[in-house]
């Protein structure tokens, strides 16, 4: 119902995915804080919903050791993405592309003088009118047509849903088995189950903290002969 909604719309608000997008607004309801939002926008899974001790080890997004107190909620959110997002993610899924083809990149965006020197910009040089990037996107308007600038943001995301229903399936069975899950102590093998299930009849795009599980599977099958 949502995507022909959107129709109506100007394309100023139209949304490419509109159920995803509304799925990331529900994050926003239950943080009563800068930092329960961020983890919100950065998690899948809360550990009290899958781990059975619901309990993990403290790390800069759920301790207490990172002290970002002389910082406004929006420069906060773009410290921890420097220090957890960034190298983290997006580097490493650069650095893996790149290495498998033997070449070698570069980001000069992240040179540290232009980086200590964008971090004493005000915020209004960054944000301004809802828009990010502004003075950056000033740069860009003297060399690119704006059209290449001005359009919507075009990621490299992969189909995880469709294929844990497709030719993914039978390798995940295997992984998310309940025997398995239960005889391992961490996580829940009912809500794991579960949420399989729901995405499975399509009641639900699980596909995302279903992976997350798979891969801690995968990494334990490598590295179990070393337990």
């Amino acid at each position: 119902m949502i995507t022909p909604l959107s129709g109506l719309l100007p394309k100023s608000l139209r949304f490419s995915d509109p159920g995803r997008k509304i799925r990331k607004a529900s994050i926003f309801l239950p943080a009563s804080n800068i930092d329960m939002l961020y983890r919100g926008m950065v998690s899948h899974w809360e550990p009290a919903d899958l781990l059975l001790t619901g309990l993990e080890p403290e790390t800069l997004l759920s301790g207490k050791s990172l002290s970002l107190s002389g910082l406004g909620d929006i420069e906060r959110m773009m410290a921890l993405d420097a220090m957890t997002y960034l190298p983290g993610d997006i580097l490493v899924k650069v650095d893996r592309a790149a290495m498998g083809v033997s070449l070698e990149t570069r980001v000069p965006l992240l040179d540290h003088r232009l980086v200590e020197w964008a971090w004493r910009l005000p915020l209004a040089l960054k944000i301004r009118d809802g828009q990010g990037k502004w003075l950056l996107r000033q740069v860009l308007y003297r060399h690119v047509p704006r059209e290449l600038i001005e359009r919507p943001k075009m990621g490299f995301g992969i189909p995880i849903d469709d294929w844990l229903r497709g030719p993914l399936r039978e390798w995940a069975e295997g992984l998310l088995d309940e025997r398995r899950i239960a005889g391992q102590g961490l996580f829940d093998p009912s809500r794991v189950r579960r949420a399989w299930q729901e995405h499975q009849e399509r009641r639900g795009d699980w596909s995302y903290h279903l992976w997350d599980v798979l891969m801690f599977q995968a990494w334990w099958d490598e590295h179990r002969p070393f337990f």
